[in-house]
């Protein structure tokens, strides 16, 4: 069963259910709070104990903060072991992040390391800052506004933990972002689609960082001489991954994810277990 709160269900969670080999796929958009329960509520009672492994649901769609809502009053609907698998990962954003961060985990620990994450207020900022300060990194996120730089910074706090290393800084152009950079081991682009974060000058203008990675797929890309394709393409010494470089190893997360949810019927898969899915890629 996919939810959706858009009007239309997402045709690329549709198709990726489909590539990951389930029988049938329900596809239910529109889907509203008070709705939900009567939906998860008729997956459960249709078959017995033994055979709710064979049932499973999938939130997503691109309002981020309501497919977070119905995912949460999901886990409300179940009681002892009458219960259905699920997977929340609304606008790709948490295989995305897991993917990214995972990419980056290919040439340097990340404990200790300083990390910027530009256009970091967004979902998908926010969740690699989760992960990156989770592993005891140094996080600066940047946005072009302070106030929600400041917010996230908290949000990201009351999750990982008040000992979470989590920097707010406000970026107004890709000067900043390259002065930013210094002393920094890593960074990622994860602002709106087709707007330059970083200059392509920042090869030359940067030392030390290690990893560059920009998960906008829309020309111009976020990070200047980074390509689309790019999968730990070596320039100026920096590894560096663009957004279909990225997205092979998020897809691959995104279907084995799904798949996961059929071996038990308690599996709740968010941003941490998703990530663990794809460690387990990682190092399978």
């Amino acid at each position: 069963m996919q939810f959706d709160s858009d009007e239309h269900p997402s045709s690329f969670d549709s198709i990726v259910a489909i590539d990951s080999a389930v029988d049938h796929l329900l596809a239910y958009g529109g889907v509203k709070i008070d709705q939900i329960t009567g939906l998860i509520h008729g997956g459960m009672f249709t078959r017995g104990p033994a055979d709710l492994n064979r049932t499973a649901a999938f939130f997503g769609g691109s309002d981020v903060a309501m497919t977070t809502r119905l995912f949460e009053r999901a886990k409300g609907c179940f009681f002892g072991p009458i219960r259905i698998s699920m997977m929340c990962d609304p606008n790709g954003a948490n295989t995305t992040a897991a993917a990214a961060v995972l990419c980056a985990k290919r040439h340097l620990s990340l404990e200790h390391r300083k990390v910027v994450i530009l256009g970091g207020t967004g979902p998908v900022g926010c969740r690699i800052a989760v992960l990156v300060a989770a592993q005891h990194g140094k996080v600066v996120l940047a946005s072009r506004n302070r106030e929600r730089a400041m917010a996230a910074c908290d949000e990201i706090k009351s999750i990982v933990g008040d000992h979470a290393t989590v920097e707010p800084v406000t970026i107004t152009d890709s000067r900043a972002a390259v002065t930013c950079l210094r002393e920094a081991d890593a960074v990622f682009a994860a602002g709106a689609a087709g707007v330059e974060l970083l200059h392509e000058s920042w090869v030359e203008s940067t030392s030390g960082l290690q990893v560059a990675i920009d998960l906008n797929a829309v020309p111009p890309g976020g990070i200047g001489q980074i390509e689309v394709a790019d999968s730990g393409t070596v320039r100026g010494g920096v590894a560096c991954y663009g957004a279909i470089g990225v997205g092979g190893l998020k897809m691959k997360i995104h279907r084995k994810s799904l798949q996961s949810l059929f071996e038990t019927n308690e599996a709740v898969l968010d941003l941490n277990e998703i990530y663990q899915v794809g460690c387990e890629i990682e190092c399978g």
